[in-house]
Parts: C-alpha cells; sequence; structure tokens
C-alpha cells in the first residue's frame, strides 16, 4: 500500500517527524513549506533518517498556482495538512491573521485537491477544539467550543471538511487532534526549533535547562488542579507521526471512509501537570531548572486529557513512549542545536 503524500507544512517540528516516519513506513513524500517556522535544513536531516527521500516544494499552502503545479508534477494519493500558525497566545493578539493563515490556507488547499481528484485527507486538528471540557477525559462525541483564535480556526477547518464530504462522497478525511506534542526523534536530529521565544512549555523548558533562557515562566499557580498548574497530555511527537501514518493508511484501505469526516483523539491518556513536567526534566538533565509564576494566559484552560480508545480501535494505534523518554528526547535534541549553533 505505497503511497505518494504531500504533507503541507513538512519541515515544521510536527511536520518533520511525519515526513520521516511515513518515510519508515515506505510511502513517497513530498513537502511543501514557506519556511515561515522551520528551516531548510531540516529536509536534509529527514532525508539522513530515510529510507527514501522526500521531496521538497518551496511555496505557500494558499497559492493556488504553486498548489496547482506541484499536484501536476507529482501523482499525490493523499494529504497529511499540518502548514499554519499554532501559538494560542500569539492567536489572541493577532485573531485575523490565524484566520488567513489557517483557515485560507485550507481552503486553498482543500480546492485544488478537488481541481486534481485527490480525495483523501489526513488533516492536523488539535484538543483545543473541546474548549472548556464538561468531563475528563476527553471522547471525541464530546461539546465542542473554544477559548481562542487558534482553536477556532481548527473548529472552522474541520467543519469545511465535513462540508466537502458531504458534497463530494467519494472524499474520506480524518482529523486528528492533537493533545500535546513534546520529545525528539531518538536520533537527535529532529525536533521542536521554534525561531525567537518558544510559545510552548517543553522546548522554553530545554531552553532554560541550556542557559537560552534565564528561567521557564509557569503561566498560574491557582488552577483547579493537583498543584495549582494546568494539566495537559503529553505526546511524545513520534508516537504521533506514527498515529497520522496509521490514519493515512486506514483511509487508503477505504473501509467505511468515503463521505465522512471522522475526527480522532491522539494523547496519552494521562495528564501532567507544569510542575510535574519541570521535574521529569529535571530528572533527564540532572540539574535544577529555575522557574516563576506569572499570570495566567488568556485562552488557557485547567486540564485537558485524551480518551484515546478510538485511535486503538480504529487505527490500532496507541501512544507507547512515556514522560521520561519525552524528557530525555528532547533534551538530547537540544544539547544536539547548541553544540551546532556553537
Amino acid at each position: 500500500m505505497r503511497a505518494t503524500v504531500l504533507a503541507t507544512g513538512g519541515a515544521g517540528y510536527i511536520g518533520s517527524h511525519v515526513a520521516a516516519a511515513l518515510l519508515a513506513a515506505g510511502h513517497q513524500v513530498v513537502i511543501l513549506d514557506d519556511f515561515s517556522n522551520s528551516r531548510p535544513e531540516v529536509i536534509d536531516r529527514i532525508n539522513a533518517i530515510g529510507p527514501g527521500r522526500a521531496v521538497l516544494v518551496r511555496g505557500d499552502v494558499r497559492d493556488g498556482a504553486i498548489l496547482d503545479a506541484l499536484f501536476g508534477a507529482h501523482r499525490i494519493d493523499a494529504v497529511i495538512h499540518l502548514a499554519g500558525l499554532k501559538a494560542v497566545g500569539e492567536s489572541v493578539e493577532k485573531p485575523l491573521l490565524y484566520q488567513k493563515v489557517n483557515v485560507g490556507g485550507a481552503v486553498a488547499l482543500f480546492e485544488a485537491m478537488l481541481r486534481h481528484g485527490v480525495m483523501r485527507l489526513v488533516f492536523s486538528s488539535s484538543a483545543t477544539v473541546y474548549g472548556m471540557p464538561e468531563r475528563m477525559p476527553v471522547t471525541e462525541d464530546a461539546r465542542l467550543g473554544t477559548t481562542n483564535p487558534y482553536g477556532r480556526t481548527k473548529l472552522a477547518i474541520e467543519g469545511i471538511i465535513d462540508d466537502v464530504a458531504v458534497a463530494h462522497r467519494d472524499f474520506a478525511a480524518i482529523s486528528l487532534r492533537y493533545f500535546n506534542p513534546v520529545g525528539a526523534h531518538a536520533s537527535g536530529t529532529l525536533g521542536e526549533d521554534p525561531r525567537g521565544v518558544p510559545n510552548n512549555l517543553f522546548p522554553y523548558i530545554a531552553q532554560t535547562a541550556a542557559g537560552v533562557r534565564e528561567r521557564v515562566r509557569v503561566f498560574g499557580d491557582d488552577y483547579p488542579t493537583r498543584d495549582g498548574t494546568g494539566i495537559r497530555d503529553y505526546i511524545h511527537v513520534v508516537d504521533l507521526a506514527e498515529g497520522h501514518v496509521a490514519a493515512l493508511e486506514h483511509l487508503l484501505r477505504g473501509d467505511d471512509v468515503e463521505g465522512r469526516n471522522r475526527p480522532i483523539n491522539l494523547g496519552c491518556g494521562k495528564g501532567t501537570s507544569v510542575l510535574e513536567a519541570l521535574a521529569a526534566f529535571r530528572r533527564a538533565v540532572g540539574t535544577d531548572i529555575p522557574f516563576q509564576v506569572v499570570a495566567r494566559r488568556p485562552g488557557d484552560v485547567p486540564e485537558v486529557v485524551a480518551d484515546p480508545g478510538l485511535a486503538e480501535q480504529l487505527l490500532g494505534w496507541r501512544a507507547k513512549r512515556g514522560l521520561a523518554q519525552m524528557c530525555a528526547d528532547h533534551w538530547a535534541f537540544q544539547r544536539r542545536r547548541m553544540r551546532e549553533l556553537g
């Protein structure tokens, strides 16, 4: 079941791991990326892991001409759409930018897919579509709603995919609702390497441990949780990437998939607080990591933990890597980056 897969945003943190997992599974990969939040050398790192080599097309997913040229040059069987802006805090400050890039990019991509007869899609969604969950763990049939503009773009795109699947009965999609991806590839060559100040907890912890940042900011310690800090379901990025491969292959098999967009959670099913994550990272590093409690961040919720049962039942997938490995792999990548940067 070898396929040629377009991975939009395939040079990003999650996208690069997805591309590597696709190659490892024997698929051919075409990456579309404009490197607005990634680095060109990541493509060489993906290809060094192998087997096989990803093909790069440099461009913006909103550019219809680039998309038409790409689909014309490559016989694409399916698309994994990962491109987009992803910082909750930034989305609160720049909501129109998030609509323009995330929703606009999705619409342009889906139009191009239909023009070229590509009818299989895996969409990079988010657990933010659950907003303030009413119960834990969160199942896919939970009430949807969101507390920030980033989440609203994910919810809007899922709705667009629903409508496309109704209008085109041979179209099939899976929207993977990520919980909190962390960690890095075991080789140490791929990992989260944000431009500027990190928006996510683990790269901020790693940069603080490496001396790049003075201290970790903990956004609020007065939540109704076991230690007052926010609780999240952290998932190793390689487990997440393997979930994409499982979703893709499920769509390609074609069993009861057409005419629908099926949401599926990808998480571990276990919650970890910010302070617990700091403690685990300290154990991986072997030294103290300074932190400071600051005000809550707009749009954050106290706790979000996945029920990943549907992914196991439908895709045969489950997370295999625990918090200790997440921290160890993330730290190994950070140390390698520090050596590369001198």
